[in-house]
């Protein structure tokens, strides 16, 4: 029996096996997926109260005045609640002791950020790296001049006008400062997917780790308390 033209193609094709999905490991369990969502909302709460309160455009279209004064103040005194509630989970305590390390191994990621060098050996890096760890301890900081500025300006009856002038000064400023930092942090994200569906579903791919926080996988973190092996990175995790 002969066969007609291009008849054999397309079924004689063999088609080629699925690529092997690239392995996930663990890196934030569910209570740190939830101190980030927490203070990431009371944060942002804050910004857009803020805002509401100080662009006259905005003050105009959201109106309620005392409505947003309060929502801010209590966005703001509720903002450290995620935080003291996730130290009940030794994962979230073993990473901000990951945070608090600061190494050579650091310093060299550093230098090589100022110097534009993109290259992995040039940025080494365990669970966090040097910039990670450097926003966690300003934003922390800041959070706390925050926190005890808005005191002071919220009870008035507490303090000399000299205290409150220079606190609201503080607080507006810091402010201004804190959104922009906000916004870096947002646009650094939104440049990294693989980092944001680490922190939604708590697993990120092999490779990514690899490129990103090669010390962390290879067992080398130098951040890594003594005596203790959470979130270490020895087996897959699948994503929730």
């Amino acid at each position: 029996m002969t066969s007609t033209p291009g008849s054999a193609g397309p079924t004689d094709a063999v088609t080629p096996p699925p690529s092997e999905p690239a392995r996930r490991i663990a890196r934030f369990t569910r209570a740190e997926r939830w101190v980030h969502r927490a203070t990431a909302a009371l944060a942002l709460l804050c910004v857009a109260t803020a805002a509401a309160l100080y662009v006259p455009q905005l003050a105009e279209l959201v109106g309620r005045r005392y409505l947003v004064v309060t929502v801010h103040e209590w966005a703001g005194i509720l903002l450290p609640a995620p935080f003291l509630l996730g130290l009940a989970s030794p994962a979230f305590r073993a990473d901000l002791r990951r945070l608090n390390r600061f190494g050579p191994h650091d310093r060299k990621w550093l230098r090589a950020v100022r110097r534009r060098d993109r290259r992995r050996a040039s940025r080494p890096a365990g669970k966090f790296n040097a910039g990670q760890k450097i926003y966690a301890s300003w934003i922390a900081g800041a959070v706390l001049v925050m926190l005890a500025t808005g005191l002071l300006m919220w009870f008035t009856h507490l303090t000399p006008l000299v205290w409150r002038t220079s606190a609201t000064f503080v607080h507006d400023w810091l402010a201004l400062a804190i959104g922009v930092v906000l916004i870096g942090h947002i646009r650094m994200a939104l440049a990294d997917p693989e980092a944001r569906r680490g922190m939604r579903t708590g697993s990120v791919e092999r490779p990514w780790v690899e490129r990103e926080h090669p010390l962390w996988l290879a067992g080398e973190d130098e951040d890594e308390p003594k005596g203790e092996r959470a979130q270490r990175p020895e087996s897959d995790a699948a994503a929730e």
